[in-house]
């Protein structure tokens, strides 16, 4: 087993309301443009003050009240874009320092200064990633290669800011890190067993326990021989 990171830190904090964005013909609205800020912002169970999203069905909510993503990431991105990118530029509230998908398992609890955080489900990348770096086979490129970054619902609101200290306070037992969460999600659709284990992890975001419950019923109905229509 790879050896735990415990600590890592709050290397930027990105907020930003949500904009008009042009899609196709049509305007919508979309809070994917981030600006790092220094000051001190009150992190409540549903999100950041000074931050929005466009789309509340999809977007926002106590199990995805924080985007985070990753600083480690950000040199891959460069080079693939082949552009200079700030933090904040995947649409993320927190940029973290040291952690990767791999380091984090859902259900794991984080204390940062006054706040205590808990992993709830991998980022789920949409269109209007590709809508801000007018690349639209970004979504799908980031889901292949796993670099997705993840949400925080938050257990103790608080505020926070820039430099804050992210430290692991209890690894969930069963281990099932944001990596391969998004393996069973992207990659190995059909792994009923990756499927099973992975719902058996109560700390899993609802829309993550729906999405995967309905595939489990699915592949189990198939390898009975019934009606998928």
């Amino acid at each position: 087993m790879a050896q735990i990171i415990a600590e890592a830190s709050l290397v930027a904090l990105n907020v930003g309301k949500p904009v008009p964005i042009a899609h196709g013909s049509k305007e919508i609205l979309s809070g994917i443009f981030k600006k790092s800020s220094e000051m001190a912002h009150t992190l409540t169970f549903t999100g950041l003050n000074g931050d929005g999203q466009g789309d509340l069905v999809n977007h926002g909510g106590p199990d995805k009240a924080v985007c985070v993503y990753f600083e480690q990431r950000y040199s891959y991105w460069r080079e693939q874009l082949e552009k200079p990118l700030e933090y904040g530029a995947f649409g993320e509230n927190f940029t973290l320092s040291n952690w990767t998908e791999d380091d984090l398992c859902i259900g794991d609890i984080v204390a940062a200064g006054e706040v205590v955080l808990q992993v709830s489900q991998p980022r789920q990348p949409c269109f209007k990633l590709g809508l801000r770096h007018q690349q639209p086979e970004l979504p799908g490129h980031v889901q292949r290669n796993g670099y997705t970054g993840f949400y925080f619902r938050v257990l103790q609101e608080g505020k926070i800011k820039a430099g804050t200290t992210f430290a692991i306070t209890h690894k969930h037992p069963a281990c099932k890190s944001i990596a391969e969460a998004n393996r069973v999600m992207y990659i190995d659709k059909e792994d009923v067993q990756g499927i099973r284990e992975l719902l058996e992890v109560e700390e899993l975001a609802a829309s993550w326990q729906q999405q995967l419950g309905k595939r489990l019923a699915k592949l189990m109905n198939e390898g009975q021989g019934g009606n998928t229509d």
